[in-house]
């Protein structure tokens, strides 16, 4: 197990990037079976979701489109409290099939306040696949259709997420120690 820092803070490797694709790999095979003869939109919300939906778009073998949106509630390590659109969703989703793509799924207070927007364009089925789930720090209950690790209530950074700007790179998950 090797310790980085990012910024101020000492990380332990949680997750290594074998463990991660291989799962990734799984959920893609998963969403293909049920999928087969559809091509669902998958909405990747920024940032932290680039590197998982990247990964997993690749692994798709069904057709599919991709679109990026940007929702933010977290400064530094703690949730603001507040959920920010910064970029707007453009498709018309009405009668689509729609996955989001989430890097992790806490509190669940940001797709909370955002699926309402998604669920009045009437899209066929909208269904979530998140690559983390603290479900001990949800406050807010949703149903996450696909899972990659069900992890502690603790601070992580690579593979996408980051702390104040820094670890998105890391290939690895690292979590607080």
């Amino acid at each position: 197990m090797s310790v980085i820092r990012v910024h101020d803070k000492s990380f332990d490797t949680y997750l290594s990037e074998e463990t991660i694709l291989k799962r990734v790999k799984e959920i893609a095979a998963t969403i293909s079976k049920d999928y087969e003869g559809r091509r669902p939109l998958f909405i990747a919300v920024l940032n932290g979701s680039f590197m998982f939906a990247s990964d997993l778009f690749k692994q798709l073998t069904i057709e599919a489109e991709l679109c990026f949106i940007k929702l933010a509630s977290y400064k530094g390590m703690k949730s603001s409290g507040n959920v920010v659109t910064s970029i707007g969703l453009e498709d018309d989703l009405f009668g689509k099939d729609v996955i989001i793509v989430e890097d992790i799924v806490d509190t669940g207070k940001t797709l909370h306040n955002f699926l309402p927007k998604l669920i009045h364009q009437q899209p066929r089925s909208l269904r979530i696949a998140a690559l983390l789930h603290k479900s001990e720090a949800t406050e807010f209950p949703l149903e996450l259709h696909y899972i990659g690790f069900d992890i502690p209530n603790k601070f992580v950074v690579g593979y996408g997420l980051d702390y104040d700007g820094l670890g998105r790179n890391l290939k690895e998950i690292y979590q607080l120690t």
